[in-house]
């Protein structure tokens, strides 16, 4: 389930979402698409997993965190 913020002083019933959680296990390509789908100018970041990160509020930033190796390392 995905996190929303309700803004109480908007006339209409806007919802902006805060999370994806449907975008796991999806490429980085597909996810940064559903993303800007709901939130056309976000700046994405894409982050290895336990990267270091600033703790300071973009509400134009979504971070997407990747962990798997997709192809076989090899030397050269």
């Amino acid at each position: 389930m995905s996190s929303v913020v309700v803004d109480a002083a908007a006339t209409s019933s806007s919802e902006k979402k805060t999370s994806w959680p449907e975008v796991v296990g999806m490429s980085i390509k597909e996810a940064t698409e559903t993303i800007l789908k709901d939130m056309p100018n976000a700046y994405i970041q894409v982050l290895p997993v336990g990267s270091p990160v600033t703790l300071d509020l973009r509400p134009d930033r979504v971070r997407i965190f990747v962990d798997t190796v997709a192809m076989t390392p090899t030397v050269g």
